[in-house]
């Protein structure tokens, strides 16, 4: 199925991890743009149907597209996300772009990841689709836990931050 949401939890446990670094809305800008190839090639009924930007090659190119796109976003004075750098949006993309062929490289027979420079997949079928998609949901719960956890941390410590600063009777 294009645009599957399964690709988002490796991307949540990402930005979870590094939320300066990692641009979430990146990532899955990336995921939904490499699958609108796979989309049309559905539509028209064109085979294969993960092809060009499912390899490494194509999602680079697919990330550094939207790359470009936030840049002149940003130049033509578009108000986006504050704190949306293109540091995180590049880093975003990538990672996005990158997954995304690495976890359709494994589900996926038609997919071949290294073109033009090699035709194999050896990735496909090295784990079943179950356990594919079981990781892929628990990466996504793992990130809601940990950005939960660190909110709770915060907000026990700014309380006991306050607590401290009051004066004594």
């Amino acid at each position: 199925m294009p645009i599957t949401p399964f690709h988002f939890g490796p991307g949540a446990a990402l930005h979870a991890l590094a939320p300066r670094h990692v641009s979430f809305l990146a990532f899955c800008a990336a995921n939904v743009a490499i699958d609108v190839e796979s989309l049309y090639n559905l539509v028209q009924g064109r085979h294969p149907v993960h092809a060009f930007f499912h390899t490494y090659v194509g999602a680079t190119l697919a990330a550094l597209a939207l790359v470009a796109l936030f840049w002149l976003l940003r130049r033509a004075g578009v108000a986006l996300l504050p704190g949306l750098t293109l540091r995180r949006v590049a880093i975003g993309a990538a990672l996005g772009a990158w997954t995304h062929v690495l976890l359709d490289s494994v589900m996926h027979h038609d997919i071949r990841p290294l073109m033009p420079f090699d035709a194999a997949n050896a990735l496909q079928g090295i784990v079943g689709l179950g356990t594919l998609h079981l990781a892929c949901v628990a990466s996504a719960l793992f990130a809601l836990l940990w950005m939960g956890g660190r909110k709770l941390w915060r907000l026990v410590h700014a309380r006991r931050s306050h607590a401290d600063q009051r004066p004594a009777p």
